[in-house]
């Protein structure tokens, strides 16, 4: 079995159990921390994918770093996987934890890559237009890409709407020839 599937499944029965003990948001939030550890500390990822590291050793670890600071259930969560072997797919699983949330909350990322920082007033109107668009709560992430020449590309779902400078020149050089053809 993959292992996008693999964490598709613990993703699900983490929700669910949370849901059923009516913690969403704090396995949430619990989740949030261990994202942003793992992301930060390559020693974490490398201890998170060590076969040479016991899985005794693995849920000692989990206990010790975050004990009392997570739920219960998260702590139980992460010992599991240490049993199961399964802690090396764990970034996957939360990731995908977050996925099943936003489809359950009706929520929708939208990606936005911009040539500049975009300010407060342009993200608020970058939101409304795709709540309109997508019928759905949008969480807007903007990251810089220094590529861009000036605009913006946006990824929602599967679609992407390219509202870039370089875009707009190839669709005005596209009509130019169209137009020379023509005449």
């Amino acid at each position: 079995m993959s292992n996008l599937r693999t964490a598709n499944r613990y993703a699900e029965a983490l929700m669910t159990t949370a849901e059923e003990l009516h913690i969403l948001k704090d396995v949430s939030d619990d989740l949030t921390v261990i994202r942003r550890i793992i992301n930060e500390s390559h020693e974490f990822q490398l201890f998170l994918k060590s076969p040479v590291v016991k899985k005794e050793k693995k849920q000692q670890v989990f206990e010790t770093t975050f004990g009392k600071a997570i739920q219960p259930l998260t702590l139980k969560f992460l010992s599991l996987l240490a049993e199961k072997g399964r802690e090396d797919i764990l970034l996957d699983i939360i990731e995908a934890f977050f996925r099943l949330q936003d489809e359950t909350l009706g929520i929708v990322n939208v990606y936005v890559k911009a040539a500049a920082e975009l300010s407060a007033q342009q993200t608020v109107q970058l939101e409304r237009r795709f709540e309109a668009y997508s019928k759905k709560k949008v969480h807007v992430d903007v990251s810089l890409d220094s590529k861009l020449i000036g605009g913006f590309i946006v990824r929602i779902g599967d679609t992407m709407f390219d509202g870039s400078v370089k875009r707009q020149l190839e669709l005005l050089r596209k009509r130019f020839a169209e137009e020379i053809t023509v005449a």
